[in-house]
C-alpha cells in the first residue's frame, strides 16, 4: 500500500465561497472557529491545557515595562491588555485580528482588539489578493443587539479595507469614505496558516478525543447521577389489598416507576428496596442487589484521550507530573516550565513581528519599540516550591 492508494481523510477546513456576501466561508458551515471553542469548552482537559497555553504565550507580558503600560485606543485599553486577547486568540485559531484607526496624516492613533471568531476573508481577486475583512457580531445569528437579533444578512455586515499603513492608500481610503468622520479604518488579520489562509489551532488534530473527553464526563455524571445504587432488596409479604378512598381495590405494581427513581442518584444511594410478595406461605427474605460502575470500563480509554491530548499541546511533560510519573520537585517544574516556554517562541516571535510592523507607524514616536516577550518561569521561593501560572 502506498499514498495512492491509502484512504483518504477529509479536510479540517472546508473553504467555500458564499456568493451573498463575496466571501470565503470559514468550514463548510462557515462556523469552524466557533465550533471549536464549544468543542473544547465542553472538555475540562482541553480547557486545562488550553488555558497553560495561553499562559505561556502570554508570558510575563513585554519585556520593557514602559510599553506595557502604553495605552492604544480611548478606551485606556493598555499595550499589556491588547497581548492578553491577541494571546488569547492566537492559542485558540492560531491567529488574531485588530481594528486600526489612522488620523487625516495617515498615522495609526488607535488600536482595537477585534475577536478573530468574528472575521472572514472577501473573496480573492484574479491575482489571489483579499482586499477586505468582513466582520459580524455573531455568524451563528443568535445574538442580539438593541433587542434585536443579529441575524446573518448584509445590513448587519461590515466591510474594512485589510491593514495597508501605506499613507498614500490610507489617504485615498478617508477621501473615498468621504472624509475621516466617515472613515472606518482598516483591519490588521494575521494567520500563523499563510497570508490569506485560514488558520487551524494546533489542537484540531484532536478535537475527536477533545470531544470524547467530554463523553467521558458525561458517563461519569450519570453514574454518579442516575445510577441505581440500591444496597439490598427486603422482600416481604404482601398482606391485605389495598382500598382506596372510594372502597374499590386498587391494583398496585411490584415495583413503580417512582419507587425505581427513589432509589437512583448518589444523594440516595444504600436504600434498602422493599417488595411485597402475592403469595403468603412465600417467607420474607434479603436478597442483594449488585450494582454496576462503569468507570471501570473507560478508564483505559479515558487516559489514552487524556494523554493525547496533553500530547498535541505539546504539555507531556505536564501530563507526566500529573500521574506521578516524574514525581513533584522545582528541579522537575522547572524543566518543565522552561521546555515549554521553548515551544511557544514562535507564536510569541509572531506576535512580536506583527506588532513591530503595526506600531512603526504609530503617531507618536514616543512609544518603545522594544516587543519581545519575557517568558514563563518556574518560582521557588523561601524552598517552598510554588507555582507560577498552571
Amino acid at each position: 500500500m502506498n499514498v495512492k492508494t491509502t484512504r483518504k481523510p477529509q479536510k479540517r477546513v472546508d473553504v467555500n465561497y458564499e456568493q451573498r456576501f463575496k466571501m470565503q466561508r470559514y468550514g463548510s458551515d462557515n462556523l469552524y472557529p466557533q465550533n471549536v471553542v464549544d468543542i473544547t469548552n465542553a472538555s475540562g482537559t482541553a480547557k486545562l491545557c488550553l488555558s497553560r497555553y495561553e499562559k505561556f504565550v502570554e508570558g510575563y507580558g513585554f519585556n520593557d515595562e514602559a510599553l506595557s503600560e502604553w495605552i492604544v485606543n480611548r478606551d485606556s485599553i493598555t499595550m499589556d491588555d491588547l497581548l492578553k486577547s491577541v494571546a488569547g486568540d492566537i492559542t485558540r485559531f492560531n491567529g488574531f485580528a485588530l481594528h486600526v484607526n489612522y488620523n487625516v496624516l495617515g498615522q495609526v492613533t488607535e488600536v482595537n482588539y477585534l475577536p478573530f471568531e468574528q472575521c472572514r476573508l472577501e473573496e480573492t481577486d484574479d491575482a489571489g489578493v483579499v482586499s477586505h475583512i468582513l466582520t459580524h457580531i455573531d455568524w451563528k445569528g443568535e445574538k442580539t443587539k438593541n433587542g434585536r437579533r443579529q441575524l446573518v444578512e448584509e445590513r448587519n455586515i461590515e466591510r474594512f479595507p485589510v491593514f495597508n499603513p501605506d499613507p498614500t492608500v490610507v489617504m485615498r481610503e478617508i477621501e473615498n469614505a468621504g472624509g475621516i468622520e466617515n472613515y472606518k479604518g482598516q483591519i490588521m488579520w494575521f494567520s500563523i496558516a499563510g497570508r490569506y489562509q485560514y488558520p487551524t489551532p494546533i489542537y484540531d488534530a484532536v478535537i475527536t478525543e477533545i470531544s470524547t473527553d467530554e463523553g467521558l464526563g458525561n458517563i461519569k455524571y450519570r453514574n454518579a447521577r442516575n445510577n441505581f445504587l440500591v444496597a439490598c432488596m427486603l422482600v416481604t409479604k404482601k398482606g391485605l389489598p389495598r382500598i382506596d378512598e372510594n372502597g374499590n381495590e386498587v391494583e398496585q405494581k411490584m415495583i413503580s416507576d417512582e419507587d425505581m427513581r427513589q432509589f437512583q442518584g448518589d444523594t440516595r444511594g444504600s436504600k434498602i428496596m422493599m417488595v411485597e410478595l402475592e403469595n403468603d406461605e412465600d417467607e420474607p427474605k434479603v436478597v442483594e442487589f449488585p450494582t454496576r460502575n462503569f468507570d471501570k470500563e473507560f478508564t483505559v480509554t479515558e487516559s489514552s484521550v487524556v494523554e493525547r491530548i496533553y500530547s498535541q499541546f505539546h504539555q507531556e511533560l505536564f501530563y507526566s507530573i500529573r500521574i506521578g510519573k516524574l514525581g513533584f520537585s522545582g528541579n522537575v517544574m522547572r524543566d518543565a516550565y522552561e521546555y515549554y516556554a521553548g515551544e511557544v517562541t514562535n507564536e510569541q516571535r509572531f506576535i512580536e513581528r506583527a506588532f513591530t510592523m503595526l506600531f512603526k507607524n504609530w503617531y507618536d514616536n514616543m512609544i518603545p519599540r522594544d516587543f519581545s516577550i519575557k517568558p514563563l518561569k518556574y518560582i521557588s521561593a523561601d524552598n517552598n516550591d510554588k507555582y507560577n501560572g498552571e
